[in-house]
């Protein structure tokens, strides 16, 4: 079952790898994910979604 999308201001990719199990399934025992890894070395994407403004 696929995750919920997002919430503003949150990673999709981080929201979608921590809340979708099917995607780690495949992964051996202590064996790291390779999208997980290589976005921990280059960081968020820059279409991050703001959360939303609270000041009106």
């Amino acid at each position: 079952m696929a995750a919920k999308p997002a919430p503003p201001g949150e990673c999709p990719q981080c929201w979608q790898h921590a809340h979708d199990k099917s995607i780690h399934r495949r992964l051996g025992p202590r064996e790291d994910c390779p999208d997980c890894v290589n976005h921990m070395v280059n960081g968020h994407p820059t279409l991050v979604p703001k959360r939303p403004s609270r000041w009106w």
